[in-house]
């Protein structure tokens, strides 16, 4: 596809690669910092160029439907189109620098993967749609050598990404961050409307979808809107999309909050539940985040932090009754 328009009598280019549509006049980047209208034509100045790389369990992204115990190649680049600030990867994700001495091809990129004997690679760390153009040619030849492809993302990728998304990755974890718009336009410099409208259009492409949400007290975590948040996975996802709910640790511009309680998720966790979702999982505790077949209640998978002890899935399906349990198992 191509990732930008221009507009008409005007000396600018629209970037289309999320819903900021950023109008860029020559010479000049988008909010991400890394986009740039270079000669009436959308450069993506990260494109080659990495800043962090990983083996990863893919169970850290976190993806706990899609090839258990297996491991991710994870990269990142610099720069974002948002600006949380309680980012946990902010020294790259806040960062527009370019370190153009690093230099990693997609093809160099997917033979890493190989080389450390990864199952998929995942875009990740910083936002990964303000580098779609690399990563795109990254999962177009990794999906040709058998390896899955993950974005971890906060969701705000335009309807076109979302779209040609489907011919070559596999999974999405997003970020469903908050359920106030407001906190989303003021705080996030986002939009919860449009996570909302790629959240949908995820999963009906077919692109396996596990939600996670970072809960800190007093922000996001009254019990109505985890209500409305569950309803609205349950009920317009499916009940078996897996919901992460992930303590929160001060990082960043906020220092100063303090840690969610593992009581806190819990209560979360139970309304969860009680609005149907299946698969339910607390991240950043140490508890024990075990699948079970909804149905009978067998023991499917036994994780104990990314450590897979026990995964008794046959198929994909529950051992016990046979249930078919969705998600990406080979």
């Amino acid at each position: 596809m191509k990732y930008y328009e221009n507009v008409v009598g005007k000396e600018r280019i629209t970037c289309i690669l999320c819903q900021h549509y950023c109008q860029i006049k020559e010479g000049q980047v988008g909010i991400c910092g890394v986009n740039k209208n270079e000669n009436s034509e959308l450069k993506t100045l990260v494109y080659n160029h990495p800043s962090t790389i990983n083996i990863d369990p893919i169970e850290k992204k976190p993806m706990y439907h899609m090839l258990p115990a297996s491991f991710a190649l994870s990269f990142g680049t610099v720069g974002c189109n948002f600006q949380c600030p309680f980012c946990q990867n902010w020294q790259i994700s806040q960062e527009h620098i370019v370190d153009t001495d690093i230099a990693v091809s997609p093809q160099e990129m997917v033979d890493l993967a190989i080389k450390n004997k990864a199952k998929s690679i995942a875009y990740t760390y910083n936002e990964p749609t303000i580098f779609y153009p690399y990563a795109k040619d990254i999962g177009v030849i990794a999906k040709k050598n058998g390896l899955k492809n993950i974005f971890v993302t906060n969701g705000f990728e335009s309807p076109q990404v979302v779209k040609d998304m489907a011919s070559w990755l596999d999974g999405a974890n997003v970020d469903l961050k908050s359920w106030d718009d407001a906190y989303y336009k003021q705080i996030l410099k986002g939009g919860l409307q449009s996570v909302k409208e790629t959240l949908r259009s995820m999963v009906k492409e077919g692109i396996w979808v596990e939600v996670t949400t970072l809960l800190i007290e007093g922000d996001n975590d009254s019990d109505k809107d985890l209500q409305e948040m569950a309803h609205f996975i349950a009920n317009e996802l499916g009940v078996d999309v897996p919901w992460h709910l992930s303590a929160f640790h001060p990082d960043y511009k906020m220092l100063d909050h303090k840690q969610t309680k593992l009581s806190t998720l819990e209560r979360a966790n139970k309304i969860a539940k009680q609005a149907g979702l299946h698969y339910v999982y607390l991240g950043n505790v140490s508890v024990h985040n075990d699948t079970y077949c909804p149905d009978c209640g067998t023991l499917l998978i036994d994780r104990a932090g990314y450590l897979i002890t026990q995964n008794n899935l046959i198929d994909g399906h529950c051992p016990k009754c046979n249930k078919i349990i969705k998600g990406v198992w080979k």
